[in-house]
């Protein structure tokens, strides 16, 4: 795999910027111990998630991020940094989501993203799909979650 960065700026970039077999690394976003407190006591009220002292006393040693919330900031640098602006057209879904390691607060992530497939679409030429592998990496370059994700994205150029 061939280590990138796009060419084109994520303003104006299309389907025809994601080449296969391409690597992009990108972020950070650094892991707020509040913001953890708070998405969890929403979304994901484990004790770990929600209390720093039963995170300590717990199997990972302190509070931890829901993998849930990664996601979230996973998705925050993929659409900062990956996702055409003016493009994207949503995603079909993802598959594979992986959480490998737990993410503390104070932890910083960024994303290493590889294009595995950009098919144009036959039925709809005005679009393809890309799907991409994707690493969300800790500062100690750990690998803390992974997922396949599929995107539409609007073609520059109708093929003819």
């Amino acid at each position: 795999m061939k280590n990138s960065t796009f060419t084109t700026p994520v303003e104006d970039r299309y389907f025809e910027d994601y080449i296969e077999g391409i690597t992009h690394e990108f972020g950070t976003i650094f892991v707020e111990a509040d913001e953890v407190i708070a998405f969890a006591k929403r979304f994901d009220p484990q004790p770990f998630h929600t209390d720093p002292e039963a995170g300590r006393q717990s199997i990972y040693g302190g509070l931890i991020a829901s993998g849930w919330h990664t996601a979230s900031l996973m998705m925050r640098l993929f659409v900062d940094h990956f996702l055409s602006h003016v493009a994207s057209l949503g995603s079909p879904g993802v598959d594979e989501l992986r959480w490998l390691k737990p993410v503390y607060p104070g932890d910083s992530l960024s994303l290493r993203v590889t294009v595995i497939e950009a098919k144009r679409s036959n039925s709809k030429p005005d679009r393809g799909l890309i799907r991409t592998d994707i690493q969300v990496l800790n500062q100690h370059h750990d690998v803390v979650m992974t997922m396949k994700a599929l995107n539409f994205i609007c073609c520059r150029q109708l093929t003819v």
